[in-house]
């Protein structure tokens, strides 16, 4: 074990981390009960909402009817099954309908990564996350144009994203996407398809703490994807002088700290629904854990990627992630696209307007009535992607080109 990161792989202190959950949980406002929780999923997977808006809501009834439990090695098992069924269904046809292939090896990377949500932490979650990974590079290698998977170091740690190019662009602009707290690059890579229509490369990449990114949350932590940024202005089929950042959700903090540290290198970021301030508080904590905007588990996430167990550490530790405490919002940045909904109840709306009074001037989008990322029940995340995040990098790197 080479970091506090990989203490979760070690099958010795699964009992002893449940019980440190447990004990900071019962600070916190109760969680959803089994039945509860099954009839919040259906419904948000009838009416496509997240995180189960890509998941077939029949199928999705048939694995709540196998799940008995909240144990993590049975809710594993219970989606694996059915990414399993999918996965065999890919695996058939992979050498005679590259297509339908594609479908599959998709649908069966989406329920393995609703089989290790909102984190891995138990074997079972553990292996349903590598069986993502798997079929996602099925997915990868069944699609025109195929995405590639690139690799450096940093700070002795191997770091993964995809990148994906339009066809036919010769040296297309790009955009580095850095994924939240419950999502993975895989996810986003199929999400991210919108920007090949506009002739936009994409490289998407896992936030620290989650994924491939396995390195400690701290102060620094951002220069992970400056070693990125340095990858792609390597290449020569990359337009290196017209690179873009996006953030969503914990990612928007990441995305952040880059408009600052990389303002020469980046035409634009895009910070929907990140982390600023407010959010690191204390105060704002002991409320917004025991949101039901987050399905469950949102302490165990978290706490996970601090490389911490208790509510005590958790609370310590978030404040020296602040940027205004740490003077960086004077400073000049990069063009800023701030996203958001103002009835946020996981990241404090207060956040993007303590970035809008401050530094650079900077745009907005705010949804009155939106959620975490601006979403609401009329309003999905893909339709906030396609109408308001989609056009503003399509802007920023095609203006002045």
């Amino acid at each position: 074990m080479d970091s506090k990161l990989d203490f979760l792989r070690s099958g010795l202190v699964f009992a002893g981390l449940a019980m440190s959950i447990a004990a900071s949980m019962a600070q916190l406002a109760p969680a959803r009960t089994l039945e509860e929780l099954k009839a919040e999923i259906q419904e948000r997977a009838d009416r496509k909402a997240y995180p189960v808006s890509r998941l077939e809501a029949g199928e999705v009834r048939e694995a709540l009817a196998n799940l008995k439990s909240q144990n993590r090695d049975e809710w594993a098992a219970a989606w694996s099954m059915i990414g399993d069924r999918h996965l065999a269904k890919a695996q058939s046809l992979e050498s005679s309908d590259k297509a339908a292939a594609a479908t599959a090896f998709e649908h069966a990377m989406e329920y393995y990564m609703f089989a290790r949500f909102p984190l891995e932490d138990s074997p079972g979650t553990f292996k349903a996350y590598d069986k993502a990974v798997e079929a996602f590079a099925g997915y990868s290698r069944s699609i025109v144009p195929p995405i590639e998977t690139i690799k450096y170091t940093y700070n002795g740690k191997e770091i993964v994203g995809y990148l994906r190019k339009p066809a036919g662009v010769a040296k297309p602009p790009v955009v580095l996407t850095i994924g939240g707290l419950d999502g993975r690059k895989e996810n986003s890579a199929i999400r991210n398809a919108g920007y090949l229509k506009q002739g936009i490369a994409f490289l998407a990449m896992d936030m620290p703490g989650t994924g491939q990114t396995r390195i400690l949350i701290e102060p620094g932590a951002e220069k992970v994807y400056s070693g990125a940024l340095d990858v792609l202005q390597k290449r020569d089929d990359i337009d290196g002088n017209r690179i873009a950042v996006y953030g969503g959700s914990w990612g928007g903090h990441w995305s952040a700290r880059l408009a600052y540290i990389e303002k020469d290198r980046i035409r634009g970021a895009v910070v929907q629904g990140g982390p600023v301030h407010g959010y690191f508080q204390p105060e704002w904590q002991k409320k917004a854990l025991g949101t039901r905007e987050y399905l469950f588990g949102l302490f165990e996430a978290s706490s996970a990627v601090y490389g911490v167990k208790t509510l005590d550490d958790f609370l310590a530790y978030g404040p020296k992630m602040s940027l205004v405490d740490a003077k960086w919002l004077q400073k000049p940045s990069a063009p800023m696209f701030l996203v958001n909904g103002s009835l946020d109840s996981q990241i404090p709306i207060s956040d993007l307007y303590v970035m809008m009074r401050s530094g650079s001037p900077k745009e907005a989008w705010i949804n009155p009535e939106g959620g975490h990322m601006g979403r609401m029940r009329t309003l999905s995340d893909q339709k906030i992607f396609e109408t308001v995040v989609l056009p503003w990098i399509t802007r920023q790197l095609k203006d002045g080109a």
